[in-house]
């Protein structure tokens, strides 16, 4: 197959080529396109078989549900019943954003789609060529992160084309991402909203609105049954073998630097995830800035292109720093231990 890549400029000029890719998925294709949060591999939502291909492209587990995005509210009671109050309250203030919600599904969603269960996550994303081209290709797209299965999920269409060319029918170029980390998931089919996936809309953003709480799976965590992406599978790793450190800073740094001399004795490739203060503090082949630890949304934005960096460096061992465990901090700390395929080691 052989995989068209269409730059999207932001002009009047995009609506021929969204629409050229609105009649690919209505078709049965496949597109990627860019979003706020990562670039999502598109299909229709309500053909079984293309929904298939999703899983077919990526080499992604059946039973992995996928999300359904949608353009406009009128179209949600289509693929959703049982809507809780709660969840138009949320709507109207995450809506369009990087916040999906989990309800019970319609007989119209195939079950290809919710891997297999009866529930489905739904999504209406903020960026213009996502909203264009759901309108176009009928209201309802299945969409998974447009990365290998398991790899660090694309922030950029040259990410897409690294895991995708060949596989897919198009892929719609919008440039990098806004957020870099996948949406906020929560389940609005029990009685206690829970998070299933923390993201840029954090727990108390939504406490906040509900005026109740939340609560939330422990990051540690490997869920048996997946009730939403990312809960089961190790997901956005690298490569390389990945080992998340935590501790005080100046033990960290120490015990890292001697892992490097090890390492490096073994004749291994290694890498270093730190921060702005730290990365001068390490000795290894490639030390990545991810930058301030006060400016998470920062770290967010740059976490699975420094993750693909070191894989486009072939390297074999890397050590990160653990970040908060709070607000977006979560969201960066969930990706980053599922990466590193819950290794952690505490100095």
């Amino acid at each position: 197959m052989k995989t068209e890549v269409v730059t999207i400029c932001g002009t009047s000029a995009d609506k021929e080529k969204i629409d050229a890719a609105g009649e690919i998925i209505r078709s049965g294709g496949l597109v990627a396109f860019p979003t706020e949060t990562v670039y999502g591999l598109g299909a229709d939502a309500l053909n079984p078989q293309a929904a298939g291909k999703i899983y077919a492209a990526k080499s992604r587990p059946s039973d992995n549900p996928l999300i359904i995005h949608i353009s406009r509210m009128a179209d949600l009671p289509l693929i959703a019943e049982g809507v809780p109050e709660t969840a138009y309250q949320l709507a109207k203030v995450f809506w369009p954003g990087p916040f999906t919600m989990i309800f019970k599904k319609t007989r119209l969603v195939p079950v290809e789609t919710t891997g297999g269960l009866d529930t489905v996550a739904v999504r209406m994303p903020a960026d213009r060529t996502a909203l264009m081209l759901i309108k176009a290709a009928g209201g309802f797209i299945a969409a998974p992160s447009a990365n290998l299965s398991g790899r660090p999920s694309p922030t950029d269409a040259r990410h897409v084309i690294e895991d995708m060319d060949g596989r897919i029918d198009m892929i719609l170029d919008g440039g990098a991402t806004e957020i870099g980390l996948e949406s906020t998931i929560i389940d609005m089919t029990q009685n206690l909203p829970v998070i299933l996936r923390p993201g840029r809309i954090t727990e108390a953003m939504l406490a906040k609105v509900l005026n109740q709480a939340v609560s939330a799976p422990p990051l540690r965590k490997v869920q048996d049954v997946p009730r939403a992406p990312g809960m089961k599978y190790r997901h956005y790793a690298p490569w390389g073998k990945l080992t998340v450190i935590e501790g005080n800073e100046d033990k960290v740094v120490s015990y890292i630097n001697r892992q490097l001399n090890a390492d490096r004795a073994a004749g291994k490739k290694t890498g270093v995830i730190g921060t702005e203060r730290t990365v001068g503090l390490y000795d290894a082949d490639s030390v990545k800035n991810i930058g301030r630890r006060e400016d998470e949304l920062s770290i967010a934005r740059q976490l699975y292109r420094i993750l693909r960096e070191l894989d486009d460096e072939k390297i074999e061992i890397i050590y990160s720093e653990t970040f908060t465990e709070t607000g977006v901090g979560q969201a960066i700390m969930n990706r980053l231990l599922k990466a590193a395929g819950y290794r952690v080691t505490e100095v």
